[in-house]
């Protein structure tokens, strides 16, 4: 992977001569974000900025609170791979996006692919010799992913199981989560944190911090403001349980169910009955799918499916990355098991294409 701080396209950098506040209506937002004082902050998973301009380069001006690193691409749709990964610093700091010889009309797309604990990223405005144009809306089709490190990319980029977890392999637009958007031309909207669960985190039994509670949030890493919905899914997909499954302790199934239901209820107050929504069970343990399938028959509640991943949807060799994670190879794995299911709730197509 390869690290680029400055410019990312060949070019003579003309000086930036027009200023815009990160909130105007030109740039597009894909994800939660906070908007407050002309600038827009982000830190959920996959949250993306999509800027067009007429002109010869583009700028970023951007706070951060941590280390934190962005995909980028440049003139063309966001692809499995990004023509450029930027390591974000904590500060205040400006960055270029692209510098090319003569103007033109460009579209930058900047994607958080590391999760809040990481970072948070406020862009402050944007810099461009010439001026802004409409960025493209929201795609028709949309779909919110609720989930764990597994949806986040956590180790995706690793070599092998065996390898410790470090921001820099983290990428969420590489997990299963990115994979289907591509895969059904539709955004996605990740609401998503490494360890998080159900009723319990890994390792711990801490309820001020599981997914039912994270999901009310603008943010993930601050309690306020709560999120006011600002997008209408088509379908919402929940892939939870391996953490509340995790260092050999179980949830009971009566404590999980109504955690579970809580989630659930909180998604049909947000979008209503009609947004289906598919609950997916890992292959974490053996028990994770019952519960998913008890609590997804007997929550009372309308237009809700269920799945599972068993044992054998990937292997626990060459198809992990860090900290026996999935890598690119198990994603691709796990999104070909969920999408006929997605297919069918939505009544989309199956697309006869690779899932890559």
């Amino acid at each position: 992977m390869t690290l680029l701080l400055a410019v990312l396209l060949a070019g003579v950098q003309a000086p930036a001569q027009n200023s815009f506040r990160a909130d105007t209506q030109e740039i597009t937002y894909i994800g939660r974000v906070v908007r407050a004082d002309g600038c827009v902050t982000a830190d959920w998973s996959g949250t993306t900025a999509i800027v067009s301009f007429q002109g010869k380069s583009l700028t970023m001006n951007y706070d951060e609170e941590r280390v934190d690193y962005v995909n980028v691409w440049v003139d063309r749709a966001p692809g499995v791979e990004a023509d450029a990964v930027l390591k974000l610093e904590p500060g205040s700091h400006a960055v270029s996006l692209c510098s090319f010889g003569k103007k033109g009309s460009h579209t930058v797309y900047v994607q958080k692919r590391t999760e809040g604990e990481t970072g948070c990223i406020t862009f402050r405005s944007f810099e461009t010799d010439g001026k802004l144009l409409q960025a493209r809306p929201w795609k028709k089709r949309v779909m919110e992913i609720i989930g764990d490190s597994y949806t986040c990319g956590f180790g995706v980029e690793a070599p092998d199981r065996d390898s410790p977890a470090i921001p820099e392999e983290e990428n969420c637009n590489k997990s299963y989560s990115g994979i289907l958007g591509r895969y059904f031309d539709a955004d996605v909207v990740r609401i998503s944190h490494s360890g998080r669960g159900i009723v319990r985190n890994y390792g711990d039994g801490d309820p001020d911090q599981t997914m039912p509670v994270r999901y009310l949030r603008a943010l993930d890493e601050k309690a306020v403001p709560v999120w006011e919905p600002a997008y209408r899914p088509d379908i919402v997909v929940i892939y939870l349980g391996t953490n509340d499954f995790s260092i050999q302790k179980q949830p009971s199934l009566e404590a999980w169910s109504k955690a579970y239901k809580t989630l659930l209820e909180e998604i049909r107050t947000f979008y209503g009955e009609e947004v289906p929504i598919l609950c997916v069970a890992s292959n974490a343990n053996i028990l994770l799918a019952d519960y998913v399938r008890d609590v997804a028959r007997g929550c009372g509640i309308p237009n809700v499916s269920w799945t599972a991943i068993h044992t054998g949807g990937h292997n626990i060799t060459g198809d992990l990355g860090a900290a026996w994670h999935p890598n690119y190879q198990g994603m691709r794995k796990v999104a070909f098991l969920m999408a006929p299911y997605i297919a069918t709730l939505t009544g989309w197509d199956l697309p006869a294409t690779a899932v890559q």
